[in-house]
């Protein structure tokens, strides 16, 4: 995700960090020289003169804009509702810690089991953040075990092999850590209801994740959108060199800019996990949570926060 201070003056068009232009750049530069080519023929191939006017461009261009923001629209909203679930995940984590600190109490002097008691806290609270980090791989289609290592016990391990999910495999060691924590009478029953409530919020969230994930824009919507603004900006040198002259490419150039990079931006948003420069900054919101969560159990974080690298959150 882009973080940077919005520029003023002449630096707005000579930015290139976090602009759609790298994405476009090859295509619009052979849009650009194609209008070059026509411009200085005069639009005549070879022995043949073609002729258009601006009429069919002024038909085909209004409904290609209203149909290229409808659909950037619901890549947006793909977008933001990825982010809103992922904040939701935030908060569920810190509520999970802020009720195993509180919840999980002797309701008499333990002894020895407090430290058992402890150990169960902290078993809770350093699985969510492996279920954090293990949701973020799968999202991105990777694969990554050293990066649960710490956080999940080695216990876990075989039944987190034998399961393609590991984020799932995740939940059900705390449902069934839950279960031994009331079974031992070191929670009561009616708020073990409200971590196992809080662990269904959590399932939730990822189960929506995964559906804006596996299921993308229909690819036949989005194909008739890439062929009709190739088409139009590919022929409207065409219908604009006998009207403007000399000034036909720049003209080219700026409509082709416009619906070139809608129509990517579109394409990077439309999966908001991924590692492009304007998806969601996954690694940054796991740090974050990681950092909390420690912080609950009284330790210290071993990583700070994460930062920009050229104004680019992952």
């Amino acid at each position: 995700m882009i973080v940077r201070d919005r520029p003023s003056g002449f630096r707005l068009f000579f930015l290139v960090r976090g602009s759609i232009l790298p994405r476009i750049r090859l295509t619009l530069l052979v849009n650009t020289l194609s209008a070059v080519l026509v411009t200085i023929l005069h639009g005549h191939f070879f022995t043949l003169k073609i002729t258009l006017t601006t009429i069919p461009f002024t038909l085909i261009g209004l409904p290609l804009a209203i149909f290229l923001g409808f659909r950037n629209s619901t890549a947006y909203d793909r977008y933001w509702e990825g982010r809103k679930l992922w904040g939701e995940l935030v908060l569920r984590c810190r509520s999970l810690s802020r009720q195993c600190q509180s919840f999980i109490q002797p309701s008499m002097p333990l002894g020895a089991q407090a430290s058992d008691m402890a150990a169960a806290r902290q078993r809770l609270v350093y699985r969510a953040i492996g279920f954090m980090h293990a949701l973020r791989l799968e999202l991105r289609d990777r694969s990554d075990p050293a990066e649960l290592r710490r956080w999940v016990p080695q216990a876990d391990w075989p039944a987190m092999d034998a399961m393609s999910c590991k984020s799932d495999a995740l939940l059900l060691a705390m449902g069934k850590e839950l279960g031994q924590c009331q079974r031992q009478g070191w929670i009561e029953p009616c708020l073990a209801a409200s971590i196992d409530a809080t662990l269904s919020a959590m399932t939730a969230a990822a189960a929506a994740c995964e559906r804006i994930k596996s299921t993308p824009i229909p690819y036949s919507y989005t194909l008739l959108l890439h062929r009709t603004a190739y088409l139009y900006c590919f022929l409207l040198p065409f219908g604009l060199v006998d009207m403007i002259g000399f000034m036909t490419p720049f003209v080219v150039a700026i409509v082709a800019y416009t619906f070139f990079g809608l129509d990517a931006l579109g394409d990077e948003i439309e999966e908001p996990f991924g590692m492009e420069s304007n998806d969601l900054p996954l690694d940054t919101l796991c740090r974050a949570v990681e950092i909390t969560l420690l912080e609950s159990l009284g330790e210290v974080a071993p990583q700070p926060r994460l930062t920009p690298v050229n104004h680019c959150l992952t």
